[in-house]
């Protein structure tokens, strides 16, 4: 069993960084793939990146390539994502995510994950 805890979320002006951070309970963390959602309000979740067990390979959503970067450190049961560059339209719940059935494309659905954290708000001001 493993569980996440996001934290990072905060106000940010347009332009700004965050950097959030999913805390893993549980070794089995380190031998999961990982990924990064966020919901927008009245839409579904939605997949934003993703890193494979090792760290080896990573996706991203391509409206967040080049301003978003995904990472872990298993030595800390922990994974990363930092947004740069934000903008007003980045304003939603951002969820963590382990334990991502295959790759690629597989990960864009949700229900192709097993753990998830509770989410923490970022709100990009303009």
């Amino acid at each position: 069993q493993v569980q996440l805890v996001e934290s990072g979320g905060g106000l940010v002006q347009a332009g700004g960084s965050l950097r959030l951070s999913c805390k893993a309970s549980g070794r089995a963390f380190r031998n999961y793939s990982v990924a990064w959602f966020r919901r927008v309000l009245g839409k579904e979740r939605e997949f934003l990146a993703g890193i494979t067990w090792g760290g080896g390979s990573t996706l991203y959503k391509d409206s967040v390539k080049g301003r978003f970067t995904i990472s872990r450190d298993d030595a800390k049961n922990a994974a990363f994502l930092q947004m740069n560059n934000l903008k007003p339209e980045d304003t939603a719940v951002y969820f963590c995510a382990a334990q991502g059935s295959g790759y690629g494309s597989r990960w864009y659905s949700d229900f192709n994950w097993g753990y998830w954290g509770q989410g923490t708000q970022v709100t990009v001001s303009s």
